[in-house]
């Protein structure tokens, strides 16, 4: 069997694994050892090889990236900064129609942007829009469509684990995958508010059937929307203004963010020492799982490339003469697809390896191209049956009377306006380039 042969079967094996339920590091693991010794007819050299992967994957000084963000949202959840930026973006946004649907995307694309968990965004606004929205007679499934559609914002506007996770993989840098995401997460918070205030103006029953005009003003003070507006507004400041500056490096940033963050739950009086140790054994967890996929994901990439999948699969796609936009046609479709079975961060790691390559071969910008898998794989966030998000805004909100199904009904509009945005993007690579250049 030659290696070409060894490569189709092993990745054919993957599909029946991931399917079969197998945890995704585990069989990309698995599959690569038996890949390269089955490639190199050497079974030692397959164990040294991948021994050699596992430490080089995630010696860098970059990695502390990725638990320092994960701790820096972890906190935030904690200090009740979500609540405040809710209140702040529904007092701005009290008059217009579907103004707390706005200001649900508003507050979500603000919390994103010191976060970049979409998960935390979920459980946030969950327990801090929905009842609201609920209270002043918006849909049940609106609601619930409205923080779930808006909490992939965390995941495309940076800092976002995401973009850190493909920036590793693809080996691009991780603060041009930041620029680059600010336009795009911009445009779809645009794009998602716009369709809330076009449902309300025109469909107001889809919206708001329980009110006949909209809810009231909330009562708020200049004085307490500032010392609400504070504590987000200082740590984007500290953490995007010294990235964007120059002054920081990303892992920096990440450490600035996370003892900012500290310092806000501290003063809040948000934050005891047994809340603490959960948050960083919490921190642990999910920093370790992400890292164990890296590492398995650099071993798989490894094998892929011995077996020569990359440059066959482009030589194939030129030979049918599908073109780029024929290759980012098939490309986001099985994304898509993926999306509905697998979760983010795996898709990123089975797809990125064989896509980015042949990225390459087409001469695609390979930060324009993480933009656009990016976006592609956050629509899977809201896609049945696997939509983590869908499932997140469930479990948070434990009420019988909604179920996943309103849930997914509820994401649908807002899977449209990202599948435009998605095209726009596609079309126009300088949104997500005007910065990163």
């Amino acid at each position: 069997m030659i290696e070409i042969e060894i490569g189709l079967a092993l990745i054919a094996i993957m599909a029946g694994l991931v399917l079969a339920g197998v945890p995704i590091g585990i069989g990309l693991v698995f599959l690569s050892y038996i890949g390269i010794g089955l490639i190199r007819e050497n079974w030692d050299l397959a164990g040294r090889l991948l021994a050699l992967a596992s430490y080089a994957a995630i010696s860098d000084y970059l990695f502390a990236t990725i638990p320092l963000f994960v701790l820096m949202g972890l906190l935030v959840s904690v200090s009740d900064v979500g609540k405040d930026t809710f209140e702040v973006a529904q007092h701005l946004l009290r008059r217009l129609r579907g103004g707390l649907g706005m200001a649900t995307v508003l507050a979500n694309a603000v919390f994103g942007a010191v976060t970049g968990i979409s998960i935390a965004s979920a459980a946030v606004f969950t327990k801090v829009a929905v009842p609201q929205m609920m209270r002043f007679g918006y849909s049940p499934r609106f609601a619930v469509g409205c923080v779930a559609g808006s909490s992939i914002l965390g995941m495309l506007i940076p800092p976002s684990l995401l973009l850190i996770i493909y920036g590793v993989l693809a080996e691009v840098s991780i603060g041009g995958l930041f620029l680059a995401g600010i336009i795009p997460g911009l445009v779809m918070a645009a794009g998602f508010m716009l369709m809330i205030w076009l449902m309300a103006t025109f469909r107001p029953d889809w919206v708001q059937p329980g009110a006949a005009q909209m809810a009231p003003p909330p009562e708020e003070t200049t004085r307490s929307l500032l010392m609400k507006s504070v504590p987000i507004t200082t740590l984007i400041g500290l953490v995007l203004g010294g990235l964007y500056s120059g002054i920081f490096t990303p892992t920096e940033a990440g450490a600035v963010g996370a003892f900012g963050a500290l310092l806000i739950a501290l003063l809040r009086r948000r934050l005891n020492l047994a809340k603490f140790w959960r948050i960083l054994v919490e921190t642990g967890f999910v920093s370790v799982g992400i890292l164990f996929l890296l590492i398995a994901a650099s071993m798989y990439s490894r094998m892929l490339t011995m077996a020569g999948i990359p440059a066959s699969i482009a030589d194939l796609i030129q030979a049918l003469g599908l073109g780029v936009y024929g290759f980012l046609f098939v490309y986001i479709l099985f994304v898509l697809l993926l999306g509905m079975i697998v979760d983010s961060s795996s898709i990123l790691l089975i797809v990125t390896p064989i896509a980015a390559p042949i990225a390459m071969a087409f001469n695609l910008d390979l930060i324009h191209f993480g933009i656009i898998t990016v976006i592609a794989v956050e629509v899977g966030l809201l896609t049945p049956p696997f939509g983590i998000g869908a499932f997140a805004v469930k479990a948070t909100l434990n009420d019988r009377r909604i179920g996943l199904e309103t849930i997914f009904a509820g994401c649908i509009p807002f899977i449209g306006v990202m599948l435009a945005v998605l095209a726009l993007i596609v079309a126009f690579p300088g949104l997500s380039l005007v910065f990163a250049r």
